[in-house]
């Protein structure tokens, strides 16, 4: 069953053949349990890195020279990774939903 997500051909014609042409492979992610599809959401660690290091820059307009970029960015790691030391919420709930599903290929 396809949903109609407004994806005319006029209005972005490189996407919606792509889309559907793939369908079958894009909806598996929604055939996931809750707990599988919030823990793969939420471990998009190069996305939100980029976000973090975006947001990061955005705050300053200008840069003297590039070292200064470069300061500004590891600092703003050392902020970002303080984030990554947290555990996922509800990981045991998760962790059982995957080895219901994929048995053996998790190692607990």
């Amino acid at each position: 069953m396809l949903i109609d997500f407004g994806l005319r051909k006029s209005a972005n014609p490189a996407m919606s053949p792509s889309w559907l042409a793939d369908w079958d492979r894009l909806t598996v992610f929604f055939d996931s349990p809750p707990a599988i599809r919030r823990a793969v959401y939420t471990t998009k660690a190069i996305e939100s890195l980029n976000y973090s290091l975006r947001k990061v820059l955005k705050g300053r307009r200008a840069f003297p020279n590039d070292e200064s970029i470069i300061k500004g960015l590891s600092m703003g790691l050392q902020h970002v990774a303080k984030k990554w030391t947290q555990p996922i919420p509800e990981w045991t709930a998760t962790l059982n939903q995957f080895v219901m599903l994929f048995g053996e290929r998790v190692q607990v």
